[in-house]
């Protein structure tokens, strides 16, 4: 759904693909409430993802559609950190509400009462932004032999994944960062439990590093913004790998409490970096397609992630598992270095 919501917000505009995201969420609280059996809660994702998809990628390309290119960073910063804080702040207070009055229905009304904010405020406070990016591609100056609006989907695909060496090695790199956090989020509560730790110190660490991440990213947006993108990428892949070596080498409350703010820090390092690198170096006639394909590869990170640090951690075990994706982060840092144009920062 990322993709689409590039190629569909260029067809028809920002703002319905974002009626449509959240129009698409409003049945997901009432399924997960009166679901009976797990078609229901699969459904339930389903319709999640597809909302998730239309209505944060919608965003994101409005976002880049208002600011300026000596912006980009800051505003990147501000949208994920709001995104991942939320989702911080939520997980506090829907886990407050159930243990107060249980798993349903209450919880779920929370989300009720989102879906309900967004989709009034999208209706009734946003306009369309398209058009500031057609203002934009008419005076948009760029060295790119791509460089016009008359690109097909296939080769918006093709240059952002692979063709346009930029392009190519941001969204690796988006795919590899989450890749962590599939990992992180998969494997890491088992192996502090696993070593005996408390459910409140598995807490804390299972917080720290989101924490680190939200806040983290009100500042590293803005530092692309001064310092450019390219090299705040790679020490941010670079302090990811230390941080998950740490974890896998460790075995402790403060060793891993200290890796997961250097995970943390390093994923809010390079987390609106990309997206603002993205918008850098595509052309305005196509860049909510070319941040699509970004997102597609980057969210698919997280299925990656889980699939292959399970596999690794049922054959060699979890500290294996976790070194092996911390090389495989090295490596992206090594390959954003060596691939992404240093020149292709804000503001140009």
């Amino acid at each position: 759904m990322n993709y689409f919501a590039g190629t569909l917000s260029d067809r028809y505009g920002r703002k319905p693909v974002l009626l449509a995201g959240w129009l698409a969420a409003v049945p997901v609280p009432f399924m997960l409430i009166y679901g009976q059996d797990w078609a229901w809660i699969v459904g339930a994702n389903v319709l999640l993802g597809i909302s998730q998809g239309l209505t944060w990628s919608t965003t994101v390309m409005m976002k880049l559609d208002l600011v300026g290119p000596s912006l980009r960073g800051l505003a990147m910063g501000l949208n994920e950190a709001a995104g991942y804080l939320g989702v911080a702040a939520t997980a506090l207070a829907t886990g407050y509400l159930a243990s107060a009055y249980g798993l349903r229905p209450v919880p779920f009304l929370l989300g009720a009462v989102f879906i309900a904010l967004g989709l009034g405020l999208s209706v009734v406070t946003l306009r369309e932004t398209r058009g500031h990016s057609l203002v934009e591609a008419r005076a948009h100056v760029d060295a790119h032999v791509h460089a016009h609006g008359g690109l097909t989907d296939l080769q918006v695909f093709t240059l952002t994944s692979f063709r346009d060496r930029s392009l190519s090695a941001v969204s690796q790199a988006g795919m590899v960062n989450n890749l962590n956090d599939g990992l992180a989020w998969g494997l890491f509560p088992v192996l502090f439990a696993g070593a005996g730790l408390s459910l409140g110190h598995i807490g804390l660490l299972a917080a720290a590093y989101p924490a680190m991440w939200g806040v983290g990213q009100l500042f590293t947006g803005a530092a692309s913004d001064r310092w450019g993108r390219k090299w705040l990428i790679v020490a941010g892949m670079f302090t990811q790998a230390v941080g998950l070596g740490i974890t896998a080498a460790s075995h402790g409350f403060g060793p891993w409490l200290a890796a997961a703010v250097l995970l943390g820090l390093g994923t809010a390092m390079v987390y609106p970096a990309l997206l603002a690198a993205i918008g850098d170096v595509s052309h305005p006639a196509w860049r909510a397609r070319s941040v699509g394909v970004y997102r597609l590869w980057r969210d698919g990170g997280f299925a990656v992630g889980a699939l292959l640090s399970g596999l690794l951690a049922d054959v060699y075990g979890i500290p294996a598992a976790i070194a092996a994706v911390a090389a495989v982060t090295a490596a992206s840092g090594l390959l954003v270095a060596l691939r992404m144009r240093g020149n292709d920062h804000a503001p140009r």
